[in-house]
């Protein structure tokens, strides 16, 4: 690592506080800190409070600025059960947690609040890379707790104790919010697209484009597309992801139950008492100036699950999971680069896996799959116990120059996708149509794969290939490459660009509910025949489908929604809904 000044001001500033943090007079004998490193911080409702402000100030100062939106610095700030007077604003890389068995036993009266930059007033459309869950949230902050951000930015098992704020003052373009409850108002306010799934509010207003509901009570009222709004009354299958609680001395790993047609946020009424659970003695805690692939892999072999502590590590060799009902998770944001052309994680066709909570890397050397979940060819039944995969997010350069064909690549059955953002970086460095080249985000060749919340932008041919039978997609988001050089060089066969979503001829059952593309081509006047291309037959299961021009070239066109049905987008017609 090259030195950075703030990075270590920052540090002198970290070791300097670790005396109240670590502090016997501060620490009550419930609760011990954790051994997960030192940017994992870990707080009591007896502490200071003023000095865990302190704290978190520090943080955010060091992760607020327009240049942390690729820095190495990644933190997680867990909060053990009760009350804190706080006002916890959260910038880049920076992991929110809540350690109680249901949301209501960690309590921050304050605010928990993503804002925009001071020099983009408001704009939050690169506020990435954050997350906050399992915590009660009572606003004082102007009476309204803002969670402004756009994609990879997630909410889970929150309860705010009054209104909510998905945006700040200006543009928003993206998120997510799972298994939680705002007792009044949630604003969408300019957020182009949001999903939300297994929750509940109070009420609503505004939104733009594609607002989804899934599993929601109270949900918007549709009227598309004269309102953005589209609502599913119950979660077909969802195990909610899995959280961290503590109690006197020990560290445990809740396991939610798989549930069916399921409404609202899953800790209402829960009474706790069928929780599974795992102990932190069942995991290797990596940290990432003493781990790497042979460690982690020596690991698995034992039969340990693997937590991520936050950072950075670079890895030579794949992480290789083989055991079924393995458990691989991050807190704090950790990124994972492949150094030898290698894929970061390989899955086998296994029952049960869990992967979560991390941020992938692609490295310099092209890796033909960042992800692989099952090998080519998989064809095992896991219906009765699915692989989840939460908060996961690639990035096809942005810190780095980086190369890959494709992201994430599931040849299992029965695998679940809750959140995931794919992206190939329109802006950071090592930026270029010929630099941070990546074919496809996401390919399915597995039965039976359902997604949550599948955001994949920017890729260079199709953004998402389906290839399985069965497949279910609640909410997609993708905006196409910025920087195609020509329409020529754009085009495969007699076809002009490639379409964002592709499902293939070959497939005979596929669905899909609020797909929204979005174009912005800046170099030449780039023609796309579809945003969509779909077997003839499937068309009808695409539902509330559409396209937008966001500008840029002013003579680009799609000319398509989907299959050559639909207005075409451009200049002079902004919006096609072909439904």
């Amino acid at each position: 690592m090259k030195y950075n000044p703030a990075i270590n001001v920052f540090l002198i500033l970290i070791i300097g506080l670790s005396a109240c943090v670590n502090s016997p007079k501060l620490i009550t004998e419930e609760y011990t800190k954790p051994e997960f490193g030192e940017n994992v911080l870990f707080f009591t409702p007896n502490m200071d409070n003023s000095k865990i402000q302190h704290t978190i100030d520090s943080i955010y100062n060091l992760q607020s600025q327009r240049s942390s939106e690729f820095n190495k610095n990644r933190f997680a700030l867990l909060f053990a059960p009760g009350e804190y007077n706080l006002d916890i604003k959260v910038g880049y890389y920076t992991h929110i947690i809540g350690l109680g068995k249901s949301p209501e036993d960690v309590i921050i009266t304050g605010a928990v609040r993503s804002n925009s930059m001071t020099e983009f007033h408001g704009n939050v459309l690169i506020n990435f890379w954050r997350a906050a869950e399992n915590l009660t949230v009572i606003p004082t902050i102007d009476s309204t707790n803002v969670w402004g951000v756009s994609q990879a930015a997630p909410l889970r098992r929150i309860h705010i104790k009054g209104n909510l704020q998905l945006h700040d003052k200006g543009p928003a373009s993206g998120g997510f919010l799972a298994d939680s409850k705002i007792d009044g108002e949630i604003d969408f306010g300019p957020q182009q697209q949001w999903f939300t799934r297994n929750s509940e509010w109070g009420s609503y207003i505004k939104g733009i484009w594609n607002i989804m509901t899934l599993g929601v009570p109270n949900p918007p009222k549709e009227n598309w597309p004269e309102t953005p709004y589209l609502s599913l009354d119950k979660t077909p299958r969802i195990r909610e992801k899995p959280y961290l609680i503590s109690s006197k001395k020990n560290i445990s790993l809740v396991i939610p139950e798989l549930k069916t047609n399921s409404s609202g946020p899953s800790w209402i009424d829960d009474d706790n008492k069928n929780l599974k659970t795992l102990p932190i003695k069942d995991f290797y805690i990596t940290k990432p100036e003493n781990d790497n692939s042979t460690t982690i892999n020596a690991a698995l072999e034992t039969g340990k699950n693997i937590l991520f502590t936050p950072g950075i590590y670079e890895l030579e060799n794949s992480i290789e999971v083989s055991k079924p009902g393995t458990i691989i998770m991050g807190i704090g944001m950790p990124s994972l680069v492949p150094k030898q052309g290698n894929p970061v994680i390989k899955i086998a066709d296994v029952d049960g896996v869990t992967l979560s909570g991390i941020l992938v890397d692609a490295g310099e050397i092209k890796t033909e799959t960042l992800i692989e979940i099952g090998e080519p060819g998989s064809d095992a039944d896991h219906s009765s116990n699915p692989t989840f995969i939460y908060d996961v997010f690639i990035r096809v350069g942005g810190p780095h120059i980086g190369t890959t064909k494709c992201c994430l690549e599931i040849n299992s059955n029965d695998v679940y996708i809750d959140h995931v953002w794919l992206w190939r970086a329109d802006h950071g460095n090592g930026v270029g149509w010929d630099l941070n080249k990546a074919a496809n985000g996401l390919i399915v060749n597995g039965d039976n794969v359902t997604a949550y919340g599948l955001f994949n932008e920017h890729m260079q041919e199709y953004q998402t290939l389906w290839n399985g039978d069965n497949g279910k997609v609640y909410f997609y988001q993708s905006e196409m490459p910025y920087y195609a050089p020509s329409p020529e060089a754009w085009k495969h066969g007699e076809t002009y660009g490639y379409a964002s979503y592709k499902v293939p001829n070959n497939v005979s059952s596929h669905e899909a509910w609020g797909v929204g593309i979005y174009n912005v081509f800046f170099n030449a006047p780039i023609i796309v025949d579809n945003a969509i291309e779909t077997p003839e037959h499937l068309e009808k299961n695409i539902h509330h489908k559409f396209t937008i021009w966001l500008g840029g070239n002013e003579d680009s066109e799609v000319k398509s929604v989907i299959n050559g049905k639909g207005d075409a987008v451009n200049k002079s017609n902004k919006k096609s809904y072909p439904e």
